[in-house]
C-alpha cells in the first residue's frame, strides 16, 4: 500500500462517511443518522495539491461490549489505525467532548500514528470556537469542520497534506488493465468470508447476521501481476424484504457495484439451494453485459451426499439455462477448499470480454452458416444477411447486416449465437447480436 494512508476514526455516528464522501467525491458509504452503520473499512482516494490520497473510512468505535458484530467492527477499526500513517480523529462538535472521545483518544494515543483532530457539524462561523473545548485531548489545535456542507474541508487537507511531509504520490493501476470483479449474492452466501480468505486477511466483517455488509467495499491486489479490484457487496433481498432505508440504499449500491465491475462472481449456497432471486441476480448481470461466474459456497457441508455434485449441476444448468455461457466453481469460502481455481476463471471472462474477432473470419463464419442453414423465409420474403461485423467489446457486439432485419425470429438469433460461441468460445461473457437494414440492388 502507499505511504499516504489517512483513517477516519472516532465513535459512531459523528460523520465519518460524510467526511469520506465529502473527501473522495462519491456516494460509497451510506450516510444514516443512526449508530453503528459503516460496519467495514471503505477505501476511496482524493487528489490534494497534485498528491493522492487513500481514505479509510471506518466503523464507530465503541467499548466494553461482549456483542460479536461489535468486537468485529472495532478489530475492522485497529487494521485500519495499523494501515495508516495519519489519524483524522473526527468528533461531533454539537454534543462536545464525551468519555467515549477520551477512550478514544487514549487508544488512538497508544498506537503512535500522527493524529489530526476535525471537530464537525460546525456548520457556521460563529459555531468555530466551539472546536477549542477539544484542546484537551491533547493532538494540538483541532480543525473546524462542517463535513455535510463542506466547510473547513481544505483547511483540514492542507493539514493532513503538511503532516506527511508535503505528501507522497500514490500510484494507482491504469483503469483499462483493472479487473474489476463484483461479489454478489443473497445474504450470507459467504461473500465476505470468500473474499477474506483469497485475500488472506480480515478485509470485511463476516458474521453469521444477514445483511453484515451494507456498503459496496473495494480492495485492491495483484493476481499474478494482473491489478484486480474487488467489490464486496450488501446481500440483495427481493425489494419487498427490504425492512428499511439503510437495506435499501444497501441494495441499490449493490446494483451500481455490478454497473462499474467487469466480472460478476454470484456466490449461491450450496446447501440451501438455488432461489428464484438468485436467477435475478444472473438476470441483472446478462442484461449490464457484465461477464460472470457462478459460485456455488459451503460445498464442504453438502460434496459427502450421495449424487449431490450431479443433481446440483442438473439444477444449475436448468434454472440458468438463460446464462449457459457462465462457467461454474464449487468452492468451501470458509476453508479455501477449490479457491485457487477460482480467479482464472474470472480472467478468463475478463479476456473474453475483451476479444475482437477480425472481420474476415467472422464472415467465413457466416458464409458456412448461411450454407448449413440459411434463415427462414417470412411471409414469402425471403430473408438475406449479407454480412457481418464486430464494432464494440465488453461485451462483444456483433451486427449482421441483412435486407429484413425484422423478419429474423428470435430463435434464428440464437442460432447464430451458438454458433458464435462454438467457433470463438466467449466463455463467461454475454454477447449482442443486432440487425441492421442493408439494401442490394436486385433484391425481392
Amino acid at each position: 500500500m502507499s505511504e499516504n494512508i489517512i483513517a477516519i476514526v472516532g465513535r459512531p455516528n459523528v460523520g465519518k462517511s460524510t467526511l469520506f464522501n465529502r473527501l473522495t467525491a462519491a456516494r460509497t458509504a451510506i450516510e444514516e443518522k443512526m449508530p453503528g452503520v459503516t460496519r467495514d473499512r471503505l477505501y476511496g482516494l482524493t487528489d490534494w495539491r497534485g498528491h493522492n490520497l487513500v481514505i479509510i473510512d471506518t466503523g464507530g468505535i465503541t467499548f466494553g461490549s461482549e456483542d460479536q458484530l461489535t468486537t468485529q467492527v472495532q478489530r475492522q477499526v485497529n487494521l485500519a489505525v495499523e494501515e495508516a500513517n495519519l489519524i483524522i480523529f473526527l468528533l461531533d462538535g454539537r454534543e462536545g467532548l464525551t468519555a467515549l472521545d477520551k477512550e478514544v483518544a487514549e487508544m488512538l494515543r497508544k498506537s503512535g500514528k500522527t493524529v489530526i483532530v476535525a471537530v464537525n457539524k460546525l456548520d457556521v462561523f460563529s459555531m468555530e470556537d466551539d472546536r477549542y473545548n477539544f484542546y484537551s485531548l491533547g493532538f494540538g489545535e483541532p480543525v473546524a469542520i462542517s463535513a455535510s456542507h463542506g466547510r473547513g474541508i481544505g483547511e483540514l487537507l492542507d493539514l493532513v497534506y503538511n503532516n506527511l511531509g508535503g505528501g507522497q504520490d500514490v500510484s494507482s493501476p491504469d483503469l483499462e488493465d483493472l479487473v474489476k470483479v463484483a461479489v454478489i449474492g443473497r445474504p450470507n452466501v459467504g461473500k465476505s468470508s470468500m473474499i477474506n480468505t483469497l485475500l488472506g486477511k480480515e478485509r470485511v466483517v463476516v458474521s453469521q447476521l444477514p445483511g453484515t455488509t451494507r456498503e459496496a467495499v473495494d480492495t485492491h491486489f495483484r493476481y499474478k501481476d494482473q491489478p484486480c479490484m474487488l467489490i464486496d457487496t450488501a446481500g440483495m433481498r427481493r425489494k419487498s424484504k427490504v425492512k428499511d432505508a439503510v437495506e435499501y440504499y444497501s441494495v441499490v449500491r449493490s446494483l451500481k457495484a455490478v454497473r462499474r465491475a467487469d466480472v460478476a462472481l454470484l456466490l449461491i449456497d450450496g446447501e440451501s439451494g438455488i432461489t428464484e432471486q438468485d436467477q435475478r441476480l444472473a438476470g441483472y448481470v446478462d442484461q449490464e453485459g457484465k461477464g460472470l461466474v457462478l459460485v456455488v459456497n459451503k460445498w464442504d457441508l453438502v460434496r459427502d451426499r450421495e449424487n449431490a455434485r450431479q443433481l446440483f449441476l442438473a439444477e444449475l444448468k436448468r434454472k440458468f439455462s438463460f446464462v449457459a455461457y457462465a462457467p461454474h466453481i464449487f468452492i468451501s469460502a470458509l476453508s479455501g477448499w477449490r479457491l485457487d481455481k477460482l480467479f482464472p476463471l474470472v480472467m478468463q471472462a475478463w479476456q473474453e470480454q475483451h476479444k475482437r474477432i477480425p472481420t474476415a473470419l467472422l464472415n467465413e463464419l457466416l458464409e458456412d452458416v448461411l450454407a448449413v442453414n440459411p434463415p427462414p423465409a417470412v411471409k414469402g420474403k425471403r430473408v438475406k444477411i449479407y454480412y457481418v461485423t464486430q464494432p464494440e467489446v465488453k461485451p462483444p457486439k456483433f451486427v449482421f447486416f441483412a435486407n429484413e432485419p425484422e423478419l429474423i425470429h428470435f430463435s434464428y438469433q440464437r442460432y447464430l449465437e451458438n454458433r458464435l460461441r462454438e467457433s470463438f468460445n466467449f466463455s463467461g461473457t454475454p454477447i449482442v447480436i443486432k440487425f441492421k437494414k442493408r439494401e442490394r440492388r436486385g433484391d425481392n
